[in-house]
């Protein structure tokens, strides 16, 4: 059973707000990045939430998803993946494909791309320009390791540094770009 999970829990500070809440197309990023993992067949997709999570509750629909509140998200994307993976663990998953909030050119197809690759390596990563970035697809026996080295705003990088053979990058730049969202300005781009 493959996972989906969400980190959403910044507070988006050079942005001026959680970039959850960000709007494209008439639906917020946090419902699009959670569609797009169901979508792709990911069951359960568990959605970490932490600055303004209130906010972020009521402005969503976060239809079929488990959401969990990140007390320690002003920490970073260390201890909000460190949480989410600690709920994915108690679901059974055997694996679980990471996406973050704010790439919302990351469509279902990337998702499809990794779980194709499923078990060629412990982790799956989209690359663009052959530098690999997100989403990443993590099997369940690193994910102790991945929780050990995603400290500060670091996730499952450090670990895919310290172990690249153990790293397979899949060529995604067909299907879209890897875009994200951290100023006014790169929004603008995107409307």
């Amino acid at each position: 059973m493959t996972a989906g999970l969400v980190l959403a829990a910044g507070a988006g500070r050079r942005l001026g707000r959680p970039k959850a809440l960000v709007e494209i197309g008439g639906e917020v990023l946090v419902d699009r990045a959670a569609r797009v993992l169901a979508e792709a067949g990911c069951d359960p997709v568990v959605v970490v939430l932490g600055a303004q999570a209130g906010d972020v509750v009521a402005a969503a629909s976060l239809e079929h998803a488990v959401v969990v509140v990140n007390d320690g998200w002003s920490e970073g994307m260390g201890s909000s993946l460190r949480c989410g993976l600690a709920v994915v663990a108690d679901t059974g998953a055997t694996d679980v494909v990471v996406q973050l909030v704010d790439q919302p050119h990351v469509g279902a197809a990337h998702v499809r791309r990794l779980l194709a690759r499923r078990g060629q390596r412990p982790a799956v990563v989209a690359s663009y320009g052959g530098e690999p970035r997100n989403p990443a697809l993590l099997d369940a026996s690193i994910w102790p390791d991945v929780c050990e080295s995603a400290v500060g705003d670091v996730g499952a990088r450090a670990w895919m540094r310290a172990h690249p053979d153990r790293v397979l990058a899949v060529a995604c730049d067909d299907l879209g770009g890897d875009v994200d969202i951290d100023t006014a300005a790169d929004l603008e781009g995107l409307t």
